[in-house]
């Protein structure tokens, strides 16, 4: 049996499992992120139309 190689594989193994947690983790944070982001805007156009209801409600276009 090979130990040294062994304990090369299974270090390599734990270290790649820890980049791919730390990336899923990275990769949440961005989403929470942007969720938050999309949430605020949403916030920010019903406070507009709670002021301002008519406000693109009507279009006048001359041709």
């Amino acid at each position: 049996m090979d130990i040294p190689g062994l304990s090369m594989a299974m270090s390599a193994a734990q270290t790649n499992s820890a980049f791919g947690v730390a990336m899923l983790g990275k990769s949440l944070d961005a989403m929470e992120v942007t969720g938050n982001q999309i949430t605020e805007m949403m916030d920010s156009a019903a406070m507009e139309r709670s002021v301002n209801p008519s406000v693109g409600a009507n279009f006048d276009m001359y041709i």
